[in-house]
C-alpha cells in the first residue's frame, strides 16, 4: 500500500461543504471511471461508446450526483449507500425496502445485460452503475445509521469546519493536488495477480471490505481530541495515515468496474455470491 504524496496545503482551499454526502466527490468518481477505462476490453469499449454516445467513463461517473437536486430523482437517494451498524453484517442488517447500494448494483447490472433494454435505458443504467461501483468502495457509504455514515461527525479539516464523510469524499483526494488523470496514472500500477484477485470478488465482498475498513476511518490517532465530545482536528497526520486506503479503494473500484463491464458485454457470468455470510461482525472481518 502506498504512502501519500505532496500537496497537502491545497486542502485548505478545496474542502467540500460540511453537509454533503457525495461519495468520493467528482474527482474521486472520475478516477474510478478513468482506471476502469484503462482496463476495458475492446468489445466493452465499443459497446460503451455506443451506449453513452461518445461520453467517457470518467464523464459518465458523476451524473448520479449531478441529478440529486432534481426532486423527480429523489427515489435514487437511498441507492448511494447501505447501512450496517458495527455489530451487524450483511446477513442480519435491516435493508431499506426502497433499495440500497447493493440492490442497485445488482439491478443496474441486470439492465445492462438485458437484450431488450433500449439504448437510452442502458445509458442511464450505466451512468448509475459506474457511480455506484465507486460508492461501494468508499467505507462510509457502508455506514453506521447513528451518525449517517460519518455525516454527523463534526471535524476540523486543516482548521476548517467539515465532517468525517466530507473528508473522505473530497478532502483527502483533493489534498493530493492532482488532476483525476494524474491521480489515475499514479495509482493504477498494481500487479496482474492483485488485479485478478480483486476482480474475482462478488458485490457482497466489496461491501464487507468497506465495512471492515471503517475502524481505520474513525481512528484519529494523534489527532484524536483530548476532551471527550470535542471535534477532532484532522490534518497532515490523518491524511498521511489514510491516503493508502483511499488510493487502494479507488484503484480497486476501477479495475472491478472494468471486469464487470467486460463480462457484461461478453455475455459472461458474474462472480457467484458467497455461500454464507456470518451474522457476527468479528467473524465477517476475520477478527
Amino acid at each position: 500500500m502506498k504512502t501519500s504524496r505532496s500537496g497537502w496545503a491545497a486542502a485548505l482551499a478545496l474542502l467540500a461543504l460540511p453537509g454533503c454526502a457525495w461519495a468520493w466527490g467528482q474527482n474521486g468518481h472520475r478516477i474510478v471511471g478513468e482506471v476502469a477505462d484503462r482496463h476495458l476490453s475492446e468489445q466493452a469499449r465499443r459497446e460503451i461508446a455506443v451506449i453513452l454516445e461518445g461520453d467517457g467513463m470518467a464523464e459518465a461517473s458523476t451524473w448520479p450526483d449531478d441529478i440529486r437536486s432534481d426532486p423527480s430523482r429523489d427515489a435514487a437517494k437511498p441507492w448511494h449507500f447501505i447501512s450496517i451498524d458495527d455489530t451487524e453484517t450483511l446477513a442480519n442488517t435491516a435493508r431499506d425496502p426502497l433499495g440500497d447500494l447493493l440492490e442497485a448494483l445488482q439491478r443496474f447490472e441486470a439492465v445492462l445485460r438485458d437484450p431488450q433494454a433500449t439504448r437510452e435505458t442502458k445509458a442511464e443504467a450505466l451512468r448509475f452503475y459506474v457511480h455506484f461501483v465507486g460508492d461501494a468502495h468508499q467505507p462510509l457509504h457502508v455506514g453506521r445509521r447513528g451518525d449517517r455514515g460519518g455525516n454527523s461527525i463534526r471535524v476540523k479539516w486543516f482548521r476548517e469546519p467539515s465532517n468525517l464523510h466530507s473528508v473522505w469524499d473530497t478532502g483527502l483526494i483533493e489534498a493530493e493536488n492532482l488532476s483525476f488523470t494524474e491521480f489515475t496514472r499514479f495509482i493504477d500500477d498494481r500487479s496482474p495477480r492483485q488485479v485478478a484477485a480483486w476482480q474475482a470478488a462478488p458485490y457482497e465482498e466489496w461491501v464487507r471490505e468497506a465495512f471492515c475498513l471503517r475502524g481505520a476511518v474513525y481512528d484519529f490517532g494523534r489527532e484524536a481530541p483530548a476532551t471527550p465530545g470535542a471535534e477532532p482536528e484532522l490534518g497532515f497526520g490523518y491524511a498521511f495515515a489514510k491516503m493508502g486506503i483511499v488510493e487502494e479503494q479507488l484503484v480497486k473500484a476501477g479495475v472491478r468496474l472494468a471486469a464487470r463491464l467486460n463480462a457484461v458485454f461478453a455475455g459472461e457470468p458474474a462472480p457467484p455470491p458467497p455461500a454464507e455470510i456470518p451474522p457476527s461482525s468479528d467473524a465477517w472481518c476475520g477478527r
